[in-house]
């Protein structure tokens, strides 16, 4: 069973995969920052407010306080600050991986063109198959002795 687990593991797809989830999570606590620490602050002083975050809703009459944190212990609360935040996260995180897609693609699609072109000179370079033949019997005909 052991072996099979280090089989397992030093498959390529494993070690992609693994180096993936690593830098998507670096990745992700970059946009993360992005979004909290330049984006929202400059989204609530134009609402109106310096921490987004704290935007929400008391669902129950006994919340009235001014922080997220502390209306939570007071009751149920609708943190639709949060959710923008999150969603704002979402969509920057999404657009980027789309525009890292669309760039692999354009990559892909200029060495498959290199690819076909190559192709095509080799086998343009190429003689036909009894040219080949031809030339071949030649060849062994001049190295026979002559009698």
């Amino acid at each position: 069973m052991l072996n099979e687990f280090k089989a397992f593991i030093a498959r390529g797809n494993v070690m992609d995969l693994a180096v993936g989830v690593i830098i998507g999570g670096a990745f992700g606590g970059i946009v993360r920052s992005l979004v909290d620490d330049i984006i929202m602050p400059i989204v609530g002083a134009i609402f109106g407010g310096f921490d987004f975050s704290n935007y929400f809703i008391g669902l129950s009459s006994s919340v009235n306080a001014p922080t997220l944190t502390a209306a939570r212990q007071q009751g149920a609360v609708l943190a639709y600050g949060s959710f923008i935040t999150v969603l704002i996260n979402f969509l920057i995180l999404a657009w980027i991986i789309f525009l890292m897609v669309k760039g692999v693609n354009t990559l892909q699609k200029q060495v498959d063109k290199q690819m076909k072109i190559k192709e095509a000179k080799d086998e343009a370079a190429a003689p036909p198959a009894d040219v080949a033949l031809l030339t071949e019997i030649r060849d062994l005909l001049a190295k026979r002795p002559a009698v």
